[in-house]
């Protein structure tokens, strides 16, 4: 398949308004309401990003893959059939309320619900930050990259890459003692030159997502974000570091749907992934990143 990037994710909720004052004084991003009571939150160009609908339980609910044309959905589709995969096509509804033209539904072997579409929606307004944050690092790349659970590994691997295309960028084996199995999280890229767009964890998260994450264009709105987060008494997840493997310097904060957001400068872009070489790395950041704060 040819997705190209995590064009949008869709976060459920039972309090959207949470999302909201979030989104706008925490983020700085803009929001929109929805027909149905949640919100669009717009951080580039596109309408929106992340999509809050109502619902009983606080959780991620979807990833939005974008393709890039109707023949690359075709092509997904019959790849869907041919390998005898189950998958939904989203009605006019659904597709109206994501904006865009037509959605594959598949879930992969973990649970995960995966929107693979093309042909969004755009009416070319600019964003203005209600914090005064610049831009955010999107485009072609898309809103930045998602943290799934995987507890049933090898196939969800296998399903991710051998059915929806994504290729390994580099692993790490986690060890929370000494005398412990190592927990596997593998990083993946799509079409792009963000050095992960996806990676899979092998435990099970009851928010259906361990985090997603966004992008800045300097330390300084990281640094502003950061004391927004302390203004706004949000639960901070981990402290400010820097990653090993794609150098992204952030930290870790928790959305009002039950997942962590990272909020980031400075992450590797790959220009050319044949000349890279996966690896496994040893240690989860260069610095910093301290996630025991999350348990506090």
């Amino acid at each position: 398949m040819d997705i190209r990037a995590l064009g949008y994710f869709v976060a459920q909720t039972d309090a959207p308004q949470e999302w909201q004052h979030y989104a706008e004084q925490v983020l700085g991003m803009m929001t929109a309401p929805t027909d149905d009571g949640g919100f669009y939150i717009k951080m580039d160009e596109r309408p929106y990003r992340m999509l809050v609908i109502p619902g009983a339980d606080k959780r991620y609910f979807a990833s939005g893959w974008e393709l890039t044309g109707a023949k690359a959905y075709n092509n997904a589709k019959q790849t869907l059939l041919d390998k005898g995969i189950a998958f939904e096509e989203a009605n006019k509804a659904l597709c109206e309320q994501r904006r865009v033209q037509n959605i594959l539904i598949v879930n992969d072997p973990a649970g995960n619900r995966h929107e693979l579409y093309w042909g969004h929606v755009s009416d070319c307004q600019p964003f203005t930050s209600p914090q005064g944050v610049p831009a955010f690092i999107t485009g072609d790349m898309g809103l930045g990259h998602t943290v799934l659970p995987a507890p049933n590994f090898d196939e969800t691997f296998a399903f991710l890459t051998d059915v929806l295309g994504f290729e390994l960028s580099d692993l790490f084996n986690f060890k929370p003692a000494p005398e412990a199995d190592p927990i596997r999280i593998y990083f993946m890229h799509c079409g792009n030159a963000r050095h992960h767009s996806l990676a899979i964890c092998e435990f099970p998260v009851p928010s259906g997502c361990v985090h997603a994450m966004v992008e800045v264009e300097n330390m300084t709105e990281v640094g502003r974000a950061h004391d927004r987060q302390q203004q706004h008494q949000v639960q901070l997840s981990a402290t400010l570091g820097q990653h090993l493997n794609d150098k992204m310097t952030s930290f870790y904060m928790k959305t009002p749907s039950g997942f962590d957001l990272e909020y980031g400068f400075g992450g590797l872009q790959v220009e050319n992934w044949e000349e890279h070489c996966a690896f496994e790395f040893s240690r989860v950041s260069l610095w910093g990143h301290d996630f025991s704060v999350g348990e506090k």
